[in-house]
């Protein structure tokens, strides 16, 4: 069987792709936002500061998930989400190393 396309890839750079592409979307930003500023546990709220049908958030929400940025939990029927720190840490290193690299070659860019 033959590769695929993310076998020729670092383990970082398929991790850096996949936060990026479920960043890519306006939706799951204002959720990421939405729960960076409530600074605790969301079940439910999400859906009623958003201008997206609750399958649509649900959807974002999902995608959120599986890339690790937040993490869920159910309490009775309903799903409770919060900001993942460790993957925020992740993203916020190699941003710092982005960062660094360009004050670095602040000078000698063309």
């Amino acid at each position: 069987m033959g590769a695929t396309k993310t076998d020729h890839f670092t383990e970082q750079q398929n991790r850096m792709a996949t936060l990026a592409k479920a960043l890519g979307h306006p939706a799951r930003i204002a959720i990421m936002e939405y729960l960076m500023g409530v600074d605790t546990c969301i079940c439910g709220d999400i859906v009623n500061v958003l201008p997206l049908a609750q399958p649509t958030v649900s959807q974002h929400l999902k995608e959120l998930k599986n890339a690790g940025l937040i993490k869920g939990s159910i309490e009775g029927n309903a799903v409770c989400y919060c900001i993942d720190e460790t993957v925020l840490q992740i993203l916020e290193d190699y941003f710092a190393n982005v960062s660094r690299h360009l004050e670095r070659k602040k000078n000698n860019c063309c």
